[in-house]
């Protein structure tokens, strides 16, 4: 396998030459990733990739539960998130990183963060509110890709509202509304961290949107 340093440098490269350096949470991630990805190398990435996609799937049963299966539920986004890059370490790091593989990870992102949308939306999130935080996770990664059609080859910098943000502010609203779920109504926890999401996906959506408007221009 690539050593950590190749195996960022080549995550930048199918990444539009997104620097992680830019974010300590996504350097972190990705480092945790790799790290957890070396004892694995044999394992296929599509394997893993699908395994994301049922474990996300799987949080919305406990979310609807409520009380304490949030905790459950929290968890398991937590685990999608970790799969999800798990499945690109494998590929980037052990060499067999493709096109075919890198549009399906992105598909299946996509559709993670449906999962977590509904997540929220059955844990006590009003409708509209779990609607435009999905819609929110969509948005940048929708822009960079029709960008990328146009022409730009540049992802800009990282965001405050980049995939493995999302993952972990899905899990702790969820997973925090369980935990405190004695003493505070889990609806109003579970809105306000949909609510913050939103906030930081409205950021997000406003720097990438300067980034691109220059380098459309240019």
């Amino acid at each position: 396998m690539l050593s950590r340093d190749e195996y960022l440098a080549a995550w930048s490269r199918w990444h539009g030459d997104a620097d992680p350096d830019d974010s300590r949470l996504v350097r972190g991630w990705l480092t945790l990733a790799y790290t957890l990805a070396r004892p694995l190398a044999g394992v296929s990435p599509l394997a893993v990739t699908a395994a994301g996609l049922l474990v996300a799937a799987a949080a919305v049963a406990p979310a609807a539960a409520g009380g304490g299966w949030l905790v459950a539920a929290g968890l398991l986004v937590a685990s999608s998130g970790l799969l999800d890059s798990l499945d690109g370490a494998l590929a980037i790091a052990g060499g067999r990183a493709s096109r075919r593989g890198f549009v399906l990870d992105s598909a299946v992102d996509r559709l993670t963060e449906v999962a977590y949308a509904l997540a929220l939306w059955v844990a006590g999130v009003p409708g509209l509110l779990a609607a435009a935080f999905g819609a929110l996770c969509w948005l940048p990664d929708y822009l960079r890709a029709r960008a990328g059609q146009a022409g730009v080859t540049e992802t800009g910098a990282i965001s405050v509202w980049e995939r493995p943000t999302r993952v972990v502010m899905t899990a702790l609203t969820l997973g925090g509304a369980g935990v405190v779920s004695g003493v505070v109504d889990p609806a109003v926890v579970t809105t306000l961290g949909a609510a913050t999401g939103c906030l930081l996906g409205v950021v997000a959506t406003a720097q990438l949107g300067l980034q691109l408007r220059r380098a459309l221009t240019d």
